[in-house]
């Protein structure tokens, strides 16, 4: 390419010839919005529908342009049609699993396709599902957006709970946890708890997953199983990395036991009628534990657009990060006296849902601090080093 033509391309990106400059900001739109409509969708015509709604633009008075109203819809639903169809596997005990979607839970809903979970549900007596990163968002998102739209009722809910985990919102620097710390595990049991309960909010019964480090102590695991059960939720070691199936008996006999008493009693935690705001600020308020919310003068305008564009009365997803139940990475544990920070909310049209963005939250997950190429060489007699 000459450096005409190259300045040619960046004319036509940049809007050097006088036309408008596209402002956007970074975000992996196959793994966020298309991808969770894949999951979401319950059929192949529901799967297209879902992908005409998508909003591709705006007019220039502000009117939605959709893949519909470009035509697409019919071609993007030829490129998913195999990819519609749910995977079947098997553990290495043989056990079979349905791995379907990949939605990130901290930027989209974080649950594997409404296909597979129904077609689990046709297949076997149990299913049992996950929903990613931790339940303030994993949970939360799969009971209000998933089984909203799938028309699910689960019975019972697994939260994993490590030391290791736990040790850290107590405190304890990451090169420090294979240390036995019983009274940091005490002060990061808050984390747990916290989110045991939202769980409970649900009205699901919870189990707790004790998942077995090599580095953890009889007595610290023996101190999450007793406060866990001293929050009302059933408790039981998980050793499954060591011992395979073996290993998960005792969880799983929890969940049986939870599954025989019957006493699981559903509900999403809003009502997806109420405006866009109130949505928000009951996630906020009653699964993050903040004291309130704080929208930026753009997601007050990006609130205003979505509500006249028909997507007021939706589930809301919040784009939060994982490492905190505020908007702050940094704060572990059971933090209190925050609020929080909306800074912007967009329309997944196709998905069903609009996504409030909290904090400094980046819609590029997934890339390390330190890219990979940092660690490659060619050797001089052509060996290659850092690819693996």
């Amino acid at each position: 390419m000459n450096d005409r033509a190259l300045r040619s391309c960046i004319v036509g990106l940049g809007g050097l010839n006088g036309g408008p400059s596209r402002e956007e900001r970074f975000v992996i739109v196959p793994g966020s919005e298309i991808m969770a409509i894949l999951c979401l969708a319950t059929d192949m015509a529901d799967l297209e529908a879902r992908l005409g709604r998508i909003i591709v633009g705006l007019t220039r008075d502000r009117k939605p342009v959709r893949a519909s109203d470009l035509k697409a819809s019919g071609a993007m639903t030829l490129l998913l049609k195999d990819a519609m169809l749910p995977n079947l596997v098997q553990t290495l005990e043989g056990g079979p699993a349905l791995v379907h979607g990949g939605p990130f839970g901290n930027i989209a809903h974080g649950c594997n396709s409404i296909q597979a979970t129904r077609l689990a549900l046709g297949l076997g007596d149990i299913v049992l599902t996950e929903a990613g990163f931790g339940a303030d968002l994993g949970a939360e998102k799969f009971f209000d957006i998933k089984c909203r739209f799938g028309g699910l009722k689960p019975e019972a809910a697994v939260v994993v709970a490590t030391v290791r985990a736990l040790k850290m919102h107590g405190g304890v620097k990451k090169d420090m946890l294979s240390t036995p710390d019983v009274a940091a595990l005490q002060r990061g049991l808050v984390n747990l708890e916290a989110h045991v309960k939202n769980v409970q909010k649900f009205g699901v019964p919870v189990i707790v997953a004790m998942n077995r480090f090599l580095s953890d102590t009889v007595e610290e695991q023996n101190c999450v199983i007793e406060a866990a059960r001293s929050w009302g939720a059933r408790a039981a070691l998980s050793d499954v990395w060591a011992k395979g199936g073996d290993g998960g008996i005792a969880v799983g006999e929890q969940v049986m036991a939870a599954l025989a008493e019957g006493k699981a009693d559903f509900k999403p935690i809003y009502d997806a009628s109420l405006p866009i705001k109130q949505k928000i600020e009951i996630i906020a308020t009653q699964i993050y534990g903040a004291d309130g919310v704080t929208f930026a003068p753009a997601a007050e305008k990006s609130i205003a657009q979505c509500e006249e564009m028909g997507m007021g009365a939706t589930p809301v997803c919040v784009a939060k990060t994982q490492y905190s139940f505020s908007d702050d990475p940094t704060k572990l544990g059971r933090p209190k006296g925050f609020k929080i920070n909306i800074r912007d909310v967009t329309a997944s049209a196709g998905a069903g849902f609009v996504v409030a963005l909290a904090g400094e939250i980046m819609t590029m997950p997934g890339l390390s601090k330190t890219p990979s190429a940092e660690a490659i060489k060619v050797h001089p007699d052509g060996r290659i080093e850092g690819l693996f």
